[in-house]
Parts: structure tokens; sequence; C-alpha cells
């Protein structure tokens, strides 16, 4: 691991789709102080393009080619591909079902952790995904491992997905859940695994301040024995 990056500070958050990792890692940056950084929407963002260009999601070589070209930026919450907003459209359902090819594709995942590690040599960081205690941040100065049920999380999406007009079923979503997670959990490349030393945090039936107080008791001693504050 780079020098540089070892010398910022660097929070993972990890665990399956819908157990609030972008929101809690979001507030829990704001709270820090930190940046904050979304890899899902760097999967998302690759998948999308490759949709959108008709290419064939199974070809690796097609992906890595994709992955190449683009140059996404994230500012204040919003995903910008050159000067176009797509925050919204990564989060479309047909997004999210396509997005393991990238995700399971290791030269796109190789990219994505150089970008991902990059972001962090200059930033102290709250970073959530799949793989990040695990694969891309193994010295992190503390790495949670975020779960909810399969029920609320599969719920959670579907109040967001139809309170932005898409028209779904509850249990497409549960049963799209379930298999995303089985494939995150067995694909060969970074599956998703906590790490060793995790936090297991259960955000069933909790609030968001919550989940962050639980957290930032746990970061703020941490903290102090760094800098002596």
């Amino acid at each position: 691991m780079d020098t540089a990056m070892t010398q910022r500070k660097v929070v993972t958050i990890d665990g399956p789709a819908g157990a609030g990792k972008s929101t809690v890692a979001r507030q829990l940056a704001h709270r820090l102080g930190w940046s904050f950084l979304d890899t899902g929407a760097m999967y998302r963002v690759v998948t999308l393009v490759a949709l959108e260009a008709e290419a064939d999601l199974e070809n690796d070589h097609v992906l890595v080619e994709i992955t190449d070209t683009i140059q996404p930026r994230f500012v204040d919450g919003h995903v910008f591909v050159g000067d176009r907003d797509v925050s919204a459209e990564i989060r479309e359902p047909r997004v999210t079902r396509a997005a393991r090819y990238a995700a399971g594709n290791p030269g796109v995942r190789e990219r994505l952790v150089h970008w991902q590690r990059a972001a962090a040599e200059f930033h102290d960081l709250v970073t959530e995904g799949r793989d990040q205690g695990t694969i891309v941040f193994p010295d992190a100065l503390v790495k949670f491992f975020l779960e909810a049920s399969d029920e609320e999380r599969a719920m959670r999406r579907f109040r967001e997905l139809i309170a932005k007009g898409h028209d779904i079923e509850y249990e497409e979503i549960l049963a799209d859940q379930r298999r995303r997670d089985q494939e995150d959990r067995t694909r060969a490349i970074a599956p998703m695994l906590p790490a060793e030393d995790a936090r297991f945090i259960d955000s069933t039936g909790k609030s968001l301040e919550e989940v962050l107080d639980e957290m930032t008791r746990v970061i703020h001693p941490l903290l102090t024995s760094i800098t002596g504050e």
C-alpha cells in the first residue's frame, strides 16, 4: 500500500445491498468532516455506459475498454460523465440488475480499485462497498460490516423506487436482491465477505442516527489515540 495512502485515515463500510451503506457512509463522512466515496456508483457508471452502447456485458475485454474511456466525476453526491449528471440513471433497476457484470470483471475491478485507492491519497475517507475492508483498504482505521434483514432491505429499495415513479413489485425486488446477495458472496473475484476484524452493525429497525451514533462511539476513541486530542 502506498505510503501516501497510509497517512490518510480511512473508515470502510461493507455489506449487502439495501443495508443503508451509502446513506450511512455519506452522513458519517459529514460528521467527521471527511470525504465520502460511493464505490457502487463507480460500477454503476461503467454499467450504464455499457448498456447505452449496447455492449456485450459478458465480454470482459469490452467492459475493460469502456472503463478505460470514461472519467466519471463525483461531486456533492452527484455523478457526472462528462457534463451529464447520471446520478438518477445509475440507480435505475436495469442498471442494478446488470451491474454484476462489471463487479465480476477482473479488469474492471482492478481499475476501479485503483480509482478508489487514489481517492484516499489526499483525503481522509469514509468509503462503502462490498470489498473495501477486505481488498481495497485492508489497513483501514475501522472496518464496519453493515447488515439488515432481507425483508427490510427490499422494502427500503421498494419505497425508494416507488417514490421515483417506477412501476415495480416488492416481490421482484426481494428476489433480485437475494440473487445479488448470492452472487456477491460466491463470486471468484473479491466476494462480499466481512473483514476478519470488521465490526458488525445490524441496521434492522434502527434509525440513521442510531447507526451513526454506534459507529462514532467506535471511531472517536481511535481518533483520539492517534491525534492525542
